[in-house]
């Protein structure tokens, strides 16, 4: 099962098995990662699972939509050159041993 490593804003890492198709803010809110709230549920109206995401992923995560674009406009911590939604990033084979930031804060 593919891995991902959350970073959290005092250094700590927490590493989970994430199920192929399964979103990384599902993925951190089953499993209780703090500073991932997801408010909206994975909606795409929050801006509350703000990631960071490892520059050698980059390549990898899928394209930003039209909406997530948007709504990283709006992200408490302010908007990155590596910034994404963990609702909008679902696991793949190809992003085995992701490793992503968690903004702080989010709120």
């Amino acid at each position: 099962m593919p891995k991902v490593t959350f970073i959290n804003p005092d250094e700590s890492r927490v590493e989970l098995d994430v199920p192929v198709g399964t979103s990384l803010m599902r993925a951190a809110t089953a499993h209780g990662i703090e500073g991932i709230v997801g408010d909206c549920g994975g909606g795409l109206t929050c801006a509350t699972c703000h990631v960071l995401v490892e520059e050698t992923f980059l390549p990898d995560t899928p394209p930003i939509t039209p909406n997530e674009e948007q709504m990283l406009d709006f992200t408490a911590m302010g908007r990155q050159p590596n910034s994404r939604l963990s609702c909008q990033l679902v696991m793949t084979e190809a992003l085995d041993g992701l490793v992503v930031r968690i903004a702080d804060p989010q709120l």
